[in-house]
């Protein structure tokens, strides 16, 4: 088990959002030193390796010990069956337990051998649109390429990637190489249609999802402006997904493309799509009906809805970690920066929480530098692949928070949906499309206003 460090230690920063119309119900942009609580009473100061990893600050007693069961079950790596416990890998699989994509609750970086077990994995579906705006999954091999399987049986495939250079330079002429990846299959069990579309994903840090799934659905469309009505060049759009776990057609909160409602069907879909372990939410394996992946035993659930819960509960509440050095004079103007570059329009630093079945994170006012919605991020970010309805160039803003933290915790800088970009200001070339006005300002700050840029982003 991971230690843990108890207390009330509350610092973790707010930061600006620009207005969309006079109609929003965001406010001004706050000043650096009001930015005290990131993740509200949830916030824990801790700028180790397990900043990640800590319980939120205002959990205690039963609530407590319910994350940390929820802390064990995050660890546990399941088996081939039949074993006496945590039986039911595979068949085929890319993963074998929660923190094998998500090292101390962080960021996967992008594998050193992209066949390895990792964080890293393709989506993928056919052209055109399925029930429910869903996407099409490819036939015999659905909507996850599984590229691991248990002994007797045979993977769908095997990942490939290339890189092709871009250089942008700056303007004090600083030259970044960027590396545009390209994904393909190899050694596929039974050919892959040529028009099926593939999607690289990168795991995610875990923590303050609970406060993102209790923000208020109107403060989220808020901020929604589909056509631009304010002219700024950026819009924002809400995507509706299917829910498995209600039945219903809801607001997507989570994913790279905003495609899952909830914290739990996201946790389900972990399990299945991942790991190969069914659930009362998904339970039929992701071979089911495949020559390659399916095991015919047509069993019950191989975990209960007791355990999803418990690890549902865990991801909700893990704390969201404090910023650091808000009074340091070059975090204080990168802050005004991020403002002044427009970054703020979409990663909008202020969030609220309402009424939610979990009180931990119920009724909070935090900081995730996100405004949940999808964005057209440009031909160099485009995976050319619809989900529900995302386009092939939309992508859930990244909440910020803890971005900072990424080297200390998983001891890498890989970002994005795929970690093709090896640090932040890679990141920040790549933006393109309603973000491009704000990446060619970043081009042309000044060294040091760069470095003060970075700084305060780092900070979070």
């Amino acid at each position: 088990m991971k230690p843990y460090y108890f207390g009330l230690l509350f610092f973790v920063l707010l930061f600006a959002s620009c207005n969309k119309d006079n109609d929003s119900v965001y406010e001004p942009a706050p000043e650096l030193q009001e930015r005290l609580m990131a993740g509200g009473e949830t916030t824990v100061f801790l700028a180790s390796s397990n900043a990640y990893s800590t319980p939120a600050a205002n959990l205690s007693g039963s609530k407590l010990d319910f994350h940390l069961d929820g802390d064990f079950q995050f660890e546990t790596v399941f088996v081939t069956a039949p074993a006496p416990v945590n039986n039911g890998v595979g068949p085929i699989f890319n993963n074998s337990s929660c923190i094998g994509c998500h090292p101390k609750d962080g960021r996967s970086a992008f594998p050193t051998n992209i066949n390895a077990l990792s964080g890293f994995f393709l989506r993928a579906s056919m052209p055109g649109i399925g029930d429910n705006n869903a996407p099409i999954p490819v036939p015999g091999f659905g909507e996850q390429i599984q590229n691991q399987a248990i002994f007797g049986f045979e993977p769908e495939a095997k990942f490939q990637v290339s890189f092709s250079p871009m250089v942008e330079t700056l303007a004090d002429g600083t030259q970044v190489t960027l590396q545009k990846p390209t994904y393909s299959l190899v050694d596929t069990y039974i050919p892959f249609p040529a028009e099926a579309q593939l999607s690289p994903r990168l795991a995610s840090p875990v923590f303050g999802l609970g406060l993102l799934e209790a923000i208020p659905e109107y403060y989220i469309l808020s901020n929604e402006d589909v056509n631009d009505a304010d002219g700024d060049g950026i819009s924002g759009k809400a995507n509706y997904v299917y829910d498995n776990v209600t039945g219903q057609v809801r607001l997507g909160r989570f994913g790279w493309k905003a495609n899952t409602a909830t914290v739990m069907e996201q946790c389900a879909g972990a399990y299945v799509h991942d790991m190969g372990v069914t659930n009362p939410v998904f339970p039929f394996e992701t071979g089911y009906g495949q020559s390659n992946g399916d095991d015919g035993l047509n069993d019950d659930a191989e975990i209960s809805q007791a355990l999803l819960d418990e690890i549902t509960f865990y991801c909700q509440t893990l704390g969201v970690p404090a910023p650091r050095n808000l009074d340091d004079d070059s975090v204080k103007r990168g802050s005004a920066l991020f403002d002044q570059l427009q970054c703020a329009k979409c990663h909008i630093p202020k969030m609220i929480s309402g009424d939610f079945s979990v009180a931990a994170v119920a009724n909070q006012t935090f900081y995730p530098y996100t405004d949940m919605l999808l964005h057209d991020m440009g031909d160099g970010l485009a995976d050319n692949r619809a989900d529900f309805l995302a386009n092939g160039k939309e992508w859930r803003t990244k909440a910020l928070w803890g971005i900072g933290l990424t080297q200390v915790v998983n001891g890498h800088t890989n970002f994005l949906h795929d970690g093709r970009a090896k640090n932040i200001t890679e990141a920040i070339l790549w933006h393109g499309g309603e973000a491009e006005n704000a990446k060619n300002k970043f081009k042309n700050l000044s060294t040091s206003e760069r470095g003060d840029l970075l700084k305060f982003i780092n900070s979070l």
